[in-house]
């Protein structure tokens, strides 16, 4: 028999749904018209974009601690030169300690006007050193613990109920549902807006009929119901339509995945279809080779930073005024190692960095409790240590962002305390 997840894939929906057994159940009331009032209303309120960058990204290299020698000496053929005007490759000075890796360039005037701030230092106290357990336990919040069967965002979602709230509520712009948002609550997943309408070409109307034909008969109630909501949801976002709005203030998003995934983004928002909690990733941030000498024509590092920070810089100055309401959240498993290797690359390490971008953020600053990089300060004598535990950033942006007072069953098994929170809101 035909399943629901192979049906969706095959019919060129690009969407996951991860959730009860019914799709979107109670979501669509007179989805086919226009967009209701409660959605205007729901839209007005904050949204909160997380961004996932897989792989273990470099926060050495990325908010570059400068005034260490340390960092130097370790990484003779890695290290981004000190800032220096007329060195292109040369750090950009953020507040005589920390320098921005150049290639972040389109993200300084952020951080000088205060709309962007860094964090140092920051991850899990858990030690593994594997990608795949890393990340588990950072999209689940639960580190150490393999067992949680649903996600930080998704636990949100439960917590703070939102009636009358559309099916877009909670979308992620990948081709399967993260981590992050699976459980019980109702998300959305789909690698790009065109592919979650059917693409029929002028045939539209009779595919879309035997599309409900095949759903029609289905043999339970369950299916049944999967393909009326899907088709629902797919009339939702047409009366919608997010296409329609272009980008705005002269931002221009490179080119790539992650720059049409924050396009996307930003459509869903300005289009008023409920937004609350966006999710997406970027991947090839595991620099064991061949990492980049700064400068360098083949630096990959470079080249991810360079699709980050100007994919940033562009939804930023896209929604305009609207990111007052928004608030971005970038975050990676783990860093790297603070010595590079034989290979011209850096291994699986500890501590790395996050960017809080817009909303009410005091940006900046570099935030967090720098631990220093001698040897007595490393962790396991190899690894920038996690001064800040991720669950504090997230929990700070839930509470004074989305304004979560019940936190507990977001992040459960940690003991939260506002006077850890680095006051980034």
């Amino acid at each position: 028999m035909m399943t629901r997840r192979y049906f969706l894939k095959s019919a060129g929906l690009g969407l996951t749904v991860m959730g009860a057994s019914q799709f979107l159940p109670g979501f669509l009331h007179g989805a086919t018209g226009a967009v209701s009032a409660d959605t205007a209303k729901a839209a007005s309120g904050k949204q909160l974009v997380v961004i996932f960058q897989r792989g273990a990204a470099d926060g050495l290299n990325i908010v570059v601690p400068f005034a260490e020698r340390a960092y130097y000496d370790m990484r003779p053929g890695l290290a981004i030169p000190e800032p220096n005007k007329t060195n292109p490759a040369a750090a950009l000075d953020l507040d005589g300690k920390f320098g921005l890796n150049p290639a972040l360039a389109a993200l300084k005037p952020l951080f000088d006007t205060g709309q962007l701030a860094a964090i140092h230092a920051v991850g899990s106290p858990d030690n593994t050193r594997s990608h795949f357990d890393a990340q588990d336990y950072m999209e689940s919040a639960t580190p150490g613990r393999k067992s949680t069967q649903d996600g930080w965002l998704n636990r949100y979602l439960q917590t703070v109920a939102q009636p009358g709230a559309t099916p877009f509520r909670a979308v992620s712009m990948t081709q399967l549902t993260p981590r992050a948002m699976q459980g019980k609550a109702d998300v959305i997943a789909m690698s790009n807006i065109n592919d979650f309408t059917l693409k029929t070409g002028a045939g539209g109307g009779s595919v879309n009929q035997s599309f409900e034909q095949m759903y029609a008969q289905a043999t339970t109630d369950a299916l049944r119901g999967t393909g009326h909501e899907t088709f629902d949801a797919v009339n939702f976002l047409k009366k919608a339509n997010p296409g329609q709005y272009r980008v705005a203030n002269g931002a221009q998003y490179p080119k790539g995945k992650f720059g049409e995934a924050m396009r996307q983004i930003a459509q869903l928002i300005k289009a008023n279809v409920g937004l609350e909690v966006a999710f997406t990733d970027m991947g090839g941030w595991d620099t064991h080779i061949n990492q980049g000498a700064p400068g360098a024509p083949n630096n990959q590092l470079a080249r991810l930073l360079k699709e980050l920070g100007d994919s940033l810089a562009a939804f930023h100055q896209d929604l305009g005024d609207r990111m007052k309401n928004v608030v971005v959240v970038t975050m990676t498993e783990f860093g790297r190692t603070v010595r590079q290797n034989g290979t011209g690359g850096t291994d699986h390490g500890h501590g790395s960095n996050m960017f809080i971008l817009g909303g009410t953020v005091k940006g900046g600053k570099v935030y967090g409790k720098w631990p220093g990089l001698s040897s007595n300060d490393l962790y396991e004598g190899r690894d920038l240590a996690v001064t800040t535990d991720f669950r504090d950033v997230f929990a700070e942006v839930l509470l004074r962002h989305l304004g979560d007072k019940n936190l507990k069953p977001v992040l459960p098994e940690y003991a939260i305390d506002e006077r850890r929170f680095l006051g980034v809101l």
